[in-house]
C-alpha cells in the first residue's frame, strides 16, 4: 500500500463512532473509497440513539467518577482535564462540518445546558468542596460556583430542592458552560454527509457475517443484504469496526491475534423518565451525584434535562441489568457465542473479580418501580409515581481482557481500541465517555492506521481542529480562543 494510492475503507455500524471516522475520512482524503454497512434500516438506532444513551456530553465538568479521591485525600483530576480537553476538540470538528456547510443547525444537536455536582452527607460534601478547589484554579474549569447554601441551591436545582430536610448536609457545584448533545441526531447527519460524497455509500440492512484478511494484506467482508438475503462480497484496505456491542464479535472473527483473550460483560441501561411540561421546566441542568459506596462507576446517578427534537424530557438513571444480548436488537445468544476457547478463562476470571458488580446488577434487576422512585427521591425527594416512567435504553459491553498490570479478566471502563498489527483492522469497544470524545478516538485511529499519512494531513487537520497537536490543558488563552469560536459556530453563546 503506497501513498499514491487510492484507498478503499469499510466501517461497520451506523453509529457515532463510524460517522466521524467517515466524515473524516471524507474530507481528508474525498478520493478514497468508503463503504458504511448497517444492519438496520436507519443510523444511530443502538447505543448512539438519543433514547438509548445519557448522553449530553461528558466534558467532565461534573461527573465525580472522573476525578478520584486518593488515599492521602487528595483529588486527582489528570482524567478529568483529558475528558475536558477530548469534548473540546470534538466541538471543534462539530464546529468545522457547521461553518462549511456539511451539517446544518447546530441546535438541534448541542444545546447549552449548566452542569452540576450535587452531595448529601458530610463526609461527600467534604470531598466536594476539596474537588471544587482544585478544579477552579485550573483554567480548563474556570467559571465553576460552589455553595453549601441552600438558597442558592433552591435557585440552581428547585426541582431538587423541594420536601429536602433542612438539616441535611448538602453541597453543589455548578459550571454554566455545559451542552446538552443529541448524539442521535448528530450521527444522523454526519450519516447524511457521508452519503452526499461521490465516492461513499452507506448500504442499510446490511450484515457483515464475516471478515477475512487476504494474502495481499486487504480484507475480504462477506456482508448479506437483509433485503433480498443475497451474499455479497467487498474488498477493503482498511476496516474499522464501531458495531457498538457487536464489535467484539465481529473482532473475534477476525482471527487476529489481538481479539483473542478479549471478551465483553453486556449491560442494559434503564432510566426514569419525566414528560409532564410542569415538572420538566423546573430542572435546567445535567446533575450528576456520587455513586453509591462499593458500587462501579457506571452506578453514578444523574438527572439529566434533554431535548430530542421538539420533545423535552428528565432521565434519571442509570439503572443497569445484565442479560446475554451484546445490542438492543441482539440476540438473546451473543454472550455465549462469544465465549471461546482462549477467552474463557478471561471471562471466569473477571466474573469472580468482578462478584460486587455481578450482584449489584442482579439487584438491579429485581428492582420494582417503587425501589427506582426510591432511587429517585434522593434527588427529587416529592417526585411523584405517575410523572415518572420507566425506559429500557440502549445496550453497553463493559470489555474484558488480560492485562500485566491488572491480571487475567480485568473488566475495561471507558473506550478501548483493538488493532491488528498492521493496523488495518480496528475495533472500537466500550462505553462512556465513547461518544463524547468520538473525535479524539478518530484522531487516535488515524494515527495507527495511516502514519505515512500524518503529516500529509496536518495542515486538513489543523483547518478541522485548531487546536490539534497543541495542548489546551496547558495553553489558557488558545482554550479561551477555541472556546469563543466553537460557542459562535455551535450557537451556543
Amino acid at each position: 500500500m503506497t501513498n499514491n494510492t487510492s484507498k478503499d475503507i469499510i466501517l461497520i455500524g451506523a453509529g457515532i463512532m463510524s460517522t466521524t471516522l467517515g466524515s473524516f475520512l471524507k474530507n481528508l482524503e474525498g478520493g478514497w473509497t468508503i463503504k458504511l454497512f448497517e444492519r438496520l434500516d436507519v443510523p444511530a438506532n443502538e447505543s448512539s440513539h438519543e433514547t438509548n444513551n445519557a448522553g449530553t456530553g461528558h466534558a467532565a465538568l461534573c461527573e465525580l467518577n472522573y476525578t478520584v479521591e486518593q488515599p492521602d485525600g487528595s483529588i486527582d483530576i489528570e482524567k478529568a482535564k483529558s475528558i475536558n480537553e477530548q469534548f473540546e476538540i470534538s466541538k471543534q470538528f462539530w464546529s468545522f462540518l457547521v461553518k462549511n456547510n456539511h451539517i446544518q443547525d447546530p441546535s438541534a444537536f448541542i444545546r447549552p445546558l449548566p452542569h452540576i455536582s450535587f452531595v448529601t452527607g458530610k463526609e461527600n460534601v467534604d470531598y466536594l468542596k476539596r474537588r471544587f478547589d482544585v478544579l477552579s484554579i485550573h483554567h480548563m474549569f474556570q467559571g465553576m460556583d460552589y455553595t453549601e447554601d441552600k438558597n442558592i441551591m433552591k435557585e440552581w436545582i428547585p426541582l431538587m430542592m423541594e420536601g429536602r430536610s433542612p438539616d441535611e448536609p448538602v453541597a453543589a457545584s455548578k459550571i454554566n458552560s455545559g451542552t446538552d448533545v443529541n448524539f442521535g441526531e448528530l450521527t444522523r447527519r454526519l450519516a447524511k454527509n457521508i452519503e452526499s460524497h461521490e465516492n461513499a455509500a452507506v448500504f442499510y440492512q446490511h450484515e457483515v457475517l464475516n471478515l477475512r484478511q487476504l494474502d495481499n494484506g486487504k480484507w475480504e467482508a462477506e456482508v448479506r443484504d437483509l433485503n433480498t438475503n443475497k451474499i455479497e462480497y467487498h474488498i477493503a484496505d482498511y476496516i474499522f469496526i464501531g458495531a457498538g456491542g457487536h464489535a467484539i464479535p465481529l473482532l473475534q472473527n477476525t482471527g487476529i491475534p489481538e481479539s483473542k483473550h478479549l471478551g465483553g460483560f453486556p449491560i442494559s441501561g434503564a432510566f426514569l423518565v419525566c414528560n409532564n411540561p410542569e415538572v420538566v421546566h423546573r430542572h435546567n441542568a445535567k446533575v450528576y451525584g456520587k455513586e453509591p459506596h462499593g458500587t462501579p462507576p457506571m452506578t453514578v446517578p444523574h438527572l439529566d434535562r434533554r431535548y430530542m427534537g421538539s420533545k423535552e424530557s428528565l432521565l434519571f438513571g442509570p439503572f443497569a441489568a445484565i442479560g446475554p444480548k451484546f445490542l438492543k436488537n441482539g440476540s438473546n445468544l451473543d454472550l455465549f457465542k462469544s465465549i471461546k476457547t482462549d477467552n474463557l478463562l478471561t471471562m471466569m476470571s473477571a466474573g469472580v473479580k468482578n462478584l460486587p458488580l455481578v450482584k449489584y446488577s442482579i439487584q438491579q434487576v429485581l428492582m420494582r418501580k417503587d425501589d427506582r422512585m426510591q432511587e429517585l427521591r434522593r434527588f427529587v425527594p416529592d417526585a411523584k409515581d405517575e410523572d415518572w416512567d420507566l425506559h429500557i435504553a440502549g445496550k453497553r459491553v463493559q470489555v474484558i481482557k488480560d492485562t500485566e498490570e491488572h491480571g487475567r479478566g480485568f473488566i475495561q471502563f471507558g473506550t478501548e481500541v483493538v488493532s491488528s498489527e498492521d493496523n488495518s483492522m480496528i475495533a472500537l469497544l466500550g462505553e462512556s465517555p465513547g461518544a463524547s470524545v468520538s473525535v479524539s478516538v478518530a484522531l487516535e485511529v488515524f494515527k495507527k492506521s495511516f502514519p505515512e499519512y500524518i503529516e500529509k494531513w496536518d495542515a486538513k487537520l489543523k483547518e478541522m481542529i485548531p487546536s490539534y497537536g497543541q495542548s489546551l490543558i496547558e495553553d489558557s488563552e488558545l482554550l479561551l480562543e477555541i472556546r469563543q469560536m466553537t460557542a459562535a459556530d455551535l450557537k451556543l453563546e
